[in-house]
């Protein structure tokens, strides 16, 4: 995705290329098959989803043809992780990939652990507190309960983000707001939750034996096997996080 003369231009693939991904559920297969794919364009060629879609219908709310609606799918799915994982820009981790996602970006500790030890923010563990009590909620709920507002903590979005950088959260649906009627109204939002609410603690922490290097050395080999043209510093620009 990129700003041409003032508009959006998206990258993709002629929609007569056979090569081209043509559903959400085509989509989940390839994800699995790579491990990791940002949705947008980004330091490495052919390193997304736009790339391997067509331009047509992007942002159209066309269910069947249109990538942005394919994230919702995918996101409701489960079988994949969704969220801000590369440069704070969105994509996806297949599930067998997230464990050593986690045990590399979190540096080989759980949040109350890394909270204990003075090295997360209070805004970030009241974010996380959250989750004690209930495993999704909406954006706004979560804004809400954990205090950010006018009167409140500031950053909210910025502090979401950094946690779905660590591996500590992910973006699990896009849901409406009911009314008190309980029917739905309005844009659909992100629904946040903990990657142990989505598959299980034992399989998020399935990594945790290995040095959190390491795990970060398998995923950038991983990405490389794929596309063996990116260069260490377009790997680094993508995949790299500095807490």
């Amino acid at each position: 995705m990129a700003i041409e003369n003032g508009e959006w231009v998206m990258r993709g693939l002629r929609w007569d290329d056979p090569y081209r991904i043509r559903s959400w559920q085509e989509l989940i297969r390839w994800i699995d098959e790579i491990g990791f794919l940002p949705l947008f364009r980004n330091e490495i060629d052919g390193f997304s989803a736009e790339e391997h879609t067509s331009d047509r219908y992007w942002w159209s709310g066309d269910p069947e043809q249109d990538p942005w609606e394919w994230r919702q799918f995918i996101a409701r799915s489960g079988q994949v992780a969704y969220g801000k994982f590369f440069g704070k820009k969105a994509g996806f981790i297949s599930k067998a990939w997230f464990p050593q996602f986690a045990n590399w970006r979190r540096d080989g500790y759980d949040f109350d652990s890394r909270w204990d030890e003075g090295l997360v923010s209070l805004r970030k563990k009241r974010v996380m507190d959250q989750f004690a009590v209930k495993d999704e909620l909406y954006a706004f709920e979560l804004k809400r309960l954990a205090g950010f507002g006018k009167e409140g903590e500031k950053n909210f979005e910025g502090t979401v983000t950094d946690l779905q950088m660590g591996g500590y959260l992910l973006i699990r649906d896009f849901r409406q707001r009911l009314n008190k009627k309980g029917q739905p109204y309005g844009w659909p939002i992100s629904i946040y939750t903990t990657p142990e609410a989505l598959w299980g603690y034992e399989h998020i922490a399935s990594a945790y034996a290995e040095e959190p290097a390491q795990s970060g050395t398998r995923i950038y080999e991983q990405v490389r096997k794929n596309f063996p043209a990116a260069t260490e510093t377009a790997l680094h620009a993508v995949l790299g996080w500095k807490r």
